[in-house]
C-alpha cells in the first residue's frame, strides 16, 4: 500500500476556529478558542487518519512573493485581531509539543508549502491528504491528492470537486480567476459569478480560449470580459498555488515525533484544557511536580495529605468525638447511583483540617472488601452527629447526600454551607465541578471518578473499587472541598450583595428544594398511555396526509429524506443551508415555509406530537417511583447564569403549554385524594421588573395604577386613548414589551408581528420616546457591563457576560441584548427563590399538612389538603407579593383544581 502524508491547512483553520467558536477565555482572562479549536481538530485528524508522515503549516509573518506581483493583495483584509494574535505563539508550542512537524517559510504562504510538499509527495507514490477549508486548495487534487474539512466533515477527491464546483481540478484556476477571490482581494470578471464560469469553461475549455473568443461573449458581460482581458493572466498568477518554493524539510523528515508532556500539561493547565489536562497526567509519573508547574494563580499544596480508612468501632468513636466537637465539617458520601431517589451508601467521608481526612467503608462488596463496620451500626453512632443541626457541615451539592441518607432513614441537619453553591455565586459562568474548582482555586489537579471506577464497559461501581484507591479518592473529596470553602467563602463575606443571595437566598433555599424533591408528584399513568396512544393515531393520520403531499412514503424523522422531497422533488425554496451545504430542514425553516405550504405544516406538527410522546407520555410512566407511587424530578440549583432553576429526570419545565397537547400532559399531574393543587403565577413579573430597574415613571403609573400595560403601552405608542385601543395595538404592544426586554432589533419585531422593518422600527422609535427611562436603562445597562464584564440582579447576584468584550460582533451584540434581559431574567429568579423560603417558613409555622410539589419558572404549584384551602388561598398571594418592596406592587395569579392544568 502507498504511503500517505497528512497536511494540515493551519493558517485557515486558525481563522476560522477563532470566528466559529465562542469567546473562550481561561481564568486569567487569556482568549483560547483559537487554540482549542486548531488542536481539537488535529486531535481528531490524528485519530481518525493513520499517515506515515505529516506537517501543519501556517504562514509565515510579513509580505510574500504575491504581494511583489500586486501591492493590493489581501489588502482588503483587516488587521489580526489582538485576541488571535496573542493565541498564535501558544498553539505553535502546543502543536510542536504534541509531536507534529510545525511548518512556516519566510516569504511564502501555507498554501504554497502545502502545494509543493504534496507534489514531492506525488512524485514519490505517496498520497496526500490536504486538510483545509480553502477552496483554492482544490486545484492541487488529483489521483494522488484529495482534501478533507473536518469543520465541513466534507472530502473531496476529483470527482469530488468536479460536484462542488461544477469544473474538474485542473480548471479550478482558471474558474476562480473568472469569479476572482474576495478573501485575498483578487478580483475577477464584475458579475461573473460560478454558473457563468462553469458555463464558459464547458463551451471553451479553458481561461486561454475564453479570452480568445472573448468577442464573441455577447450581452453586458461580453463587456465586462473584455474590459478584464488585460487583467485576467495576473489574476491567474496570483491565484496559482506554487508547487516549486524552496524547503529545508522533506516529506520523509515530516513524521510524528515524541510528545513533549510536560510542556503540554503546562500548557493544557494553564489555557484551561481540563479533559486534555487529564489525559496527559494520567500518562505522567512525576505528578507533583507537574501541578506545580499548572497552577492557576495558586500555589500548589506543600503539605503532605493524611488519609486514613475508618475501619473498627474505636476509630469511629475517635472520628466521631472529633465531627460532635469541630466548628465545621466537610462531608460527602460514596454512592450505587446518581439518581438521589435511588442512590444508597458505600461510604462517607470526613475532613475537619486541610489536608487530614478519613473514609468510612460500609457498603464494599468488591474481590478485596475490607472487614468493614456493619451499615446500621454506623448509622446509629453517627446519627446524633448527623442529625443534629447545631454540628455544621460543608460540602460539594449536599442537596444529594441528604437524599441519600433519607433513604436510610437519616435526616442530615446543620447544612450551613455548600461549595457549589458558593463557586456559582462567585462565577456562575465557570465549570463548578469539584475538578474544575480544585484546579482553578487550589492550583490542584484531583483524583478522577474515572480512574478509579475506570471507562465505559469496564467501568465498575465505587462498591468495587480497592479500598486503598477509595480512600485516596473519596478522603481527598472532603479535604478539597473543605479547602475550597476556606478559600471561596471569604470571598463571599466580602461583599455584602454577594453574601445577601448566599446566605439569605441559596443556602435557604437548599433544603426547600430536597423537600420538594421528596414530595414529588402524583401522576395518572393511565391518562398517560392513553394520551400516547391518541398521539400515536395522530401522528399515523400525519404520515399519511405526508405521503399524499410528497406523492411517495419516506421517513418522517429523516432530514435527509426530508430534504429531498421538500427542496429535489417538490422544488420549494431553501431558506438556509447547513454547515455541510445542503439544505437545512430544522424548524426554524420550516416555520417559514409552512406559511406557504402544507407539507412543511404538517412536519412541524408530527414533530412536535413526536416529542411530546417521547419526552412526556410515554416516558413519564416510566419514571414513577415504585416505593412512592409518585415523579420525583431533580431542581438543579447552581445551573442557569440567570439563576434560574432547572428541573432534570423528569424535566417539569419545559412540558409545552401553547398546544392542546402539551396541556393535556399537565391533566396527568394530579392532587392526592382529599387534596387539591394550587398554582401561584407572578404576573407579567419580568415586566414589572423593568419598570422597577427603569423607574420609567408612565411603565410605573400603569403597574401602580394596576392598568393593563399592554393597552396602556398601546395607547402611548399609537398616541390613542386607552379606550379606543384595538386588539391589534394591543398585540403590536405586548410584542414590543416582551420583546425588547430580551434585546429584540427591528427585524425581530417586523417578523413577528409580519410588518415592514421600518414599520417596525418606527413602532420601537415611539415606544423609547414615550418610555425613555427604559432607553437610559438599557444605556447605563449595556455601559457596566462593558465595564465590569457583569450585571446585577436587585439582590446582587451576579450575572457574569464573557462576550461582552468579544471582538466577534455577533457574540459582542448577544452578549449586549442578554446584558439587558439578566438583570431582569435573574431578579425574578431570586423573587421566586425568596417566595419559596417565605411559603416553607409560613407552613413550617403553621405546622400545615401542604406541601411544595413542583417550582415551574416563575410558578409555585402546592398539594394542598382540603381542610387547608381556606389558609392557603388566603395567605399565598399575600406571601408571594411582599418578599420584596420593588417601585410597583407584585401580582400573583392563584388557581387551583384536581390536576395541574386544571390549576391554571
Amino acid at each position: 500500500m502507498a504511503k500517505k502524508l497528512l497536511l494540515v491547512d493551519g493558517s485557515s483553520y486558525l481563522y476560522r476556529a477563532f470566528h466559529a467558536l465562542p469567546d473562550m477565555r481561561n481564568p486569567a482572562g487569556e482568549p483560547t478558542n483559537a487554540i482549542y479549536g486548531v488542536l481539537n481538530m488535529l486531535r481528531r485528524l490524528q485519530k481518525d487518519y493513520a499517515t506515515d508522515y505529516l506537517a501543519c503549516v501556517f504562514d509565515a509573518k510579513g509580505k510574500t512573493f504575491r504581494d511583489d506581483w500586486y501591492p493590493n493583495y489581501k489588502a482588503n483584509r483587516p488587521s489580526m485581531p489582538a485576541d488571535l494574535a496573542s493565541q498564535i505563539a501558544p498553539l505553535h508550542a502546543a502543536i510542536t509539543a504534541m509531536g507534529w512537524p510545525v511548518l512556516m517559510v519566510e516569504g511564502v504562504e501555507a498554501d504554497d508549502v502545502i502545494g509543493t510538499l504534496a507534489y514531492q509527495a506525488s512524485q514519490q507514490g505517496i498520497e496526500t491528504i490536504i486538510s483545509t477549508g480553502d477552496k483554492d486548495m482544490a486545484q492541487l487534487v488529483d489521483a494522488h491528492v484529495s482534501l478533507i474539512n473536518t469543520m465541513s466533515n466534507e472530502a473531496m477527491d476529483e470527482a469530488g470537486v468536479l460536484a462542488k464546483f461544477g469544473v474538474p481540478p485542473n480548471r479550478i484556476v482558471d474558474y476562480l480567476s473568472l469569479i476572482g477571490d474576495a478573501v485575498d482581494n483578487v478580483p475577477g470578471v464584475e458579475k461573473v459569478g460560478p454558473k457563468t464560469a462553469v458555463k464558459w469553461l464547458a463551451q471553451y475549455d479553458n481561461l486561454e480560449a475564453i479570452i480568445a473568443h472573448a468577442d464573441e461573449v455577447k450581452g453586458a458581460v461580453g463587456e465586462h470580459l473584455r474590459r478584464a482581458l488585460d487583467w485576467l493572466p495576473m489574476a491567474r498568477k496570483l491565484i496559482t498555488i506554487r508547487v516549486d518554493v524552496a524547503l529545508e524539510s522533506a516529506v520523509s523528515e515530516l513524521v510524528m515525533r515524541a510528545v513533549d508532556k510536560p510542556t503540554l500539561v503546562e500548557l493544557y493547565g494553564h489555557y484551561h484544557f481540563r479533559t486534555w489536562l487529564r489525559e496527559v497526567q494520567e500518562e505522567v509519573t512525576t505528578i507533583p511536580a507537574v501541578v506545580e508547574q499548572v497552577s492557576l494563580n495558586v500555589a500548589a499544596p506543600s503539605v503532605a495529605k493524611s488519609y486514613e480508612a475508618i475501619l473498627t468501632l474505636t476509630q469511629l468513636d475517635g472520628w466521631i468525638a472529633k465531627l460532635m466537637q469541630a466548628e465545621l465539617v466537610s462531608f460527602d458520601t460514596e454512592t450505587t447511583s446518581l439518581e438521589p431517589m435511588l442512590a444508597r451508601l458505600v461510604g462517607m467521608s470526613f475532613a475537619i483540617t486541610p489536608y487530614q481526612a478519613a473514609y468510612l467503608p460500609i457498603g464494599h462488596c468488591g474481590p478485596d472488601a475490607p472487614e468493614q463496620l456493619a451499615l446500621d451500626v454506623v448509622l446509629a453512632r453517627l446519627r446524633p452527629w448527623l442529625e443534629d443541626a447545631n454540628c455544621a457541615k460543608v460540602g460539594q451539592n449536599l442537596k444529594y447526600d441528604m437524599h441519600v441518607l433519607a433513604n436510610h432513614g437519616v435526616q442530615l441537619a446543620g447544612v450551613v454551607h455548600d461549595t457549589l453553591l458558593q463557586a456559582y455565586i462567585l462565577e456562575s459562568h465557570l465549570p463548578r465541578n469539584m475538578d474544575s474548582l480544585a484546579l482553578r482555586h487550589l492550583g490542584e489537579t484531583a483524583i478522577s471518578y474515572a480512574s478509579v471506577t475506570g471507562k465505559g464497559a469496564s467501568q465498575i461501581g465505587f462498591d468495587q473499587v480497592e479500598l486503598k484507591l477509595a480512600v485516596d479518592y473519596a478522603a481527598e473529596d472532603a479535604d478539597i472541598t473543605l479547602r475550597l470553602h476556606q478559600h471561596l467563602y471569604p470571598r463571599i463575606q466580602s461583599e455584602a450583595t454577594l453574601d445577601y443571595v448566599y446566605r439569605q437566598i441559596e443556602m435557604p433555599l437548599l433544603p426547600i428544594l430536597w423537600q420538594i424533591e421528596r414530595n414529588g408528584v402524583l401522576l395518572d399513568s393511565s391518562l398517560l398511555e392513553q394520551q400516547s396512544h391518541e398521539l400515536g393515531q395522530a401522528m399515523l393520520t400525519l404520515e399519511q396526509q405526508a405521503y399524499e403531499l410528497a406523492g411517495q412514503p419516506f421517513n418522517l424523522n429523516s432530514p435527509k429524506q426530508i430534504q429531498g422531497i421538500l427542496f429535489d422533488q417538490l422544488k420549494l425554496p431553501i431558506i438556509k443551508k447547513t454547515p455541510g451545504g445542503v439544505p437545512s430542514t430544522d424548524e426554524d425553516v420550516l416555520s417559514q415555509l409552512a406559511a406557504d405550504y402544507p407539507l412543511p405544516k404538517i412536519l412541524l406538527t408530527y414533530r412536535g406530537l413526536a416529542k411530546l410522546k417521547s419526552t412526556y407520555t410515554d416516558k413519564l410512566p416510566r419514571m414513577v417511583n415504585s416505593a412512592t407511587k409518585r415523579v420525583h424530578t431533580s431542581y438543579s440549583q447552581a445551573v442557569a447564569v440567570t439563576g434560574r432553576l432547572s428541573s432534570v429526570e423528569p424535566n417539569l419545565q419545559n412540558i409545552p403549554v401553547k398546544t392542546a397537547e402539551g396541556r393535556r400532559v399537565r391533566e396527568a399531574f394530579i392532587a392526592a385524594p382529599g387534596c387539591v393543587l394550587v398554582s401561584a403565577d407572578y404576573s407579567q413579573i419580568e415586566l414589572r421588573i423593568m419598570a422597577h430597574l427603569s423607574g420609567d415613571a408612565s411603565l410605573v403609573t400603569a403597574f401602580m395604577e394596576d392598568a393593563d400595560i399592554h393597552s396602556a403601552t398601546a395607547a402611548e405608542i399609537f398616541g390613542v386613548a386607552l379606550a379606543e385601543v384595538s386588539a391589534d395595538h394591543r398585540r403590536v404592544a405586548k410584542t414590543i414589551n416582551f420583546g425588547l426586554i430580551y434585546g429584540m432589533s427591528a427585524f425581530g419585531l417586523a417578523s413577528q408581528l409580519g410588518l415592514e422593518r421600518a414599520a417596525a422600527q418606527s413602532y420601537i422609535d415611539r415606544y423609547f420616546v414615550r418610555y425613555p427611562g427604559v432607553a437610559g436603562y438599557m444605556q447605563r445597562t449595556r455601559a457596566a457591563a462593558h465595564e465590569f464584564g457583569y450585571v446585577e440582579t436587585v439582590f446582587g447576584r451576579r450575572l457574569w457576560l464573557p462576550e461582552i468584550r468579544s471582538s466577534n460582533k455577533n457574540r459582542r451584540d448577544g452578549a449586549e441584548r442578554a446584558a439587558i434581559n439578566a438583570p431582569m431574567q435573574g431578579t425574578a429568579a431570586d423573587l421566586i427563590k425568596l417566595a419559596m423560603i417565605a411559603v416553607s417558613a409560613w407552613l413550617q409555622r403553621e405546622k400545615m399538612q401542604t406541601r411544595m410539589i413542583m417550582q415551574v419558572h416563575d410558578e409555585l404549584v402546592l398539594e394542598v389538603p382540603q381542610v387547608e384551602l381556606e389558609a392557603v388561598q388566603a395567605n399565598l398571594s399575600d406571601l408571594m407579593c411582599h418578599v420584596v418592596q420593588l417601585n410597583v406592587p407584585l401580582r400573583v395569579s392563584i388557581g387551583m383544581g384536581k390536576n395541574w392544568e386544571a390549576a391554571h
